[in-house]
């Protein structure tokens, strides 16, 4: 009778676990079918930005100065290289400036349409903690030990899963409403002694042509 029970209520764990598996394929089809509004898309974008500036040091202040404005923050700042987000629908906005810091050579802006990956994510922590609820109701019945830790494991599967999945998408949320601008620095080439004196002959020699 012992032996009964203990199979009933193993053929009952792996019941929950396929029917989970299952109806996460099943829902994973319907949503991602389903057509999106523009203002629910889930949009990354990312601008790169390479500027020749005449003193990098006060040119990576600026560039703090102006995360802050449009509502964002900084990631990395250096000499060379800065890193700053900004919110994604000040954007635009936020690269005329940064471009008025010296002379702009190269922009390129790019976005990344993540919409269905969110959407998957959505439907499988959906599963997922439905699921942790039936092993929760499981466990209540479980009576002997093996029975729990089976059920202790599978759930211990799910909550990991759950983390993942809200990790991935607070990641998505946060990176949909704060678009990353990578600002490239280049220090303007100052003429030496022989470049000032040369720069001097030529004005020189056609202030006389001039007046000739």
């Amino acid at each position: 009778m012992l032996y009964l029970r203990h199979a009933l209520f193993f053929i009952l764990v792996l019941s929950t676990a396929c029917g989970s598996q299952k109806a996460a394929y099943q829902m994973s089809d319907t949503m991602i079918a389903r057509p999106q509004q523009e203002d629910d898309r889930k949009i990354l974008y990312d601008a790169y930005l390479t500027l020749t500036v005449e003193t990098p040091d006060s040119t990576s202040l600026y560039i703090q100065a102006i995360a802050k404005r449009f509502g964002g923050y900084v990631n990395e700042i250096g000499t060379d290289r800065s890193i700053i987000r900004v919110e994604s629908q000040l954007l635009d906005a936020a690269i005329d400036d940064i471009s008025q810091l010296g002379r702009l050579d190269r922009k390129s802006v790019r976005g990344q349409d993540v919409t269905e990956a969110y959407l998957d994510y959505q439907i499988r922590l959906d599963n997922a903690q439905q699921a942790r609820g039936r092993y929760l109701d499981l466990l209540d019945q479980a009576a002997t030990v093996d029975e729990i830790l089976k059920v202790e494991k599978e759930l211990e599967r799910l909550n990991e899963t759950i983390d993942l999945l809200k990790g991935k998408m607070n990641r998505i949320d946060h990176l949909d409403t704060y678009a990353t601008i990578t600002i490239n620095l280049r220090e303007r080439q100052k003429p030496g002694i022989l470049g000032y004196i040369g720069i001097g002959l030529y004005r020189s020699v056609r202030w006389l042509f001039v007046r000739g």
